[in-house]
């Protein structure tokens, strides 16, 4: 799952520490795929805001260890590899990747276009968390050079680039820059407007059965 269908089942929470914890393992990813910390190994730690934080992570591999195992998953993710491959025909990219990101991006989307959450209290949470917590996080964790990660973390609250998930046919541009980060020029002008044009319709198919993986996580994990 995508930051905010995260941040959904934390949607109502009081603790910046837990609900960064909640989306910090993609964070870090996307900061540098190279980091590769396993805090939810470790024992607990004196800080408060450290075992938040932990907490969160822990939350965030139980969610998308049910969500990459479910029928609703392997259903949507492989109708959208073969709707999308005919749009992307001579790409580099390979369909089933294509798939698996755009099902996340709009379930995001219908997230913020259904009003079930609201962007701008995720990002306050982030807002409020201290560089001197997430230091001693990081450092508890063995993550070395985390200063990419803090210029990367400073541009995404900066940005608040997950208010373009809320306009649709932006999904086809958000899985472009995610595929710029593997691939040099993943797409050309002609594939996007294809491939806007099938997540159109997908989204729409998706509307109706959305609420349905969210119901079973919250389920699972009460």
């Amino acid at each position: 799952m995508n930051f905010l269908s995260h941040f959904y089942f934390d949607r109502y929470a009081t603790d910046p520490y837990h609900v960064l914890g909640t989306v910090l393992p993609d964070l870090l990813k996307n900061a540098d795929k190279t980091y590769n910390i396993h805090p939810e190994k470790l024992p607990e730690h004196p800080d408060k805001a450290v075992n938040c934080i932990i907490e969160g992570w822990k939350k965030h591999l139980e969610v998308d260890k049910y969500f990459h195992s479910s029928d609703f998953f392997a259903h949507h993710s492989h109708q959208l590899k073969l709707v999308l491959a005919p749009a992307i025909q001579g790409s580099v990219v390979k369909p089933f990747f294509l798939g698996h990101i755009a099902l996340e991006l709009i379930l995001d989307n219908l997230l913020i276009t259904t009003g079930k959450l609201d962007v701008d209290d995720f990002y306050h949470h982030l807002d409020k968390v201290e560089t001197d917590k997430l230091e001693c996080f990081f450092d508890y964790s063995g993550l070395e050079n985390p200063e990419r990660f803090f210029k990367f973390f400073s541009d995404f609250k900066r940005h608040r680039y997950l208010h373009t998930y809320s306009e649709t046919p932006q999904i086809a541009y958000a899985l472009k820059r995610i595929c710029m980060r593997i691939w040099k020029d993943p797409f050309t002008p002609q594939q996007e407007e294809s491939m806007t044009e099938v997540l159109l319709k997908y989204r729409l198919i998706l509307a109706e059965d959305h609420t349905r993986i969210f119901n079973d996580i919250d389920s699972f994990l009460k």
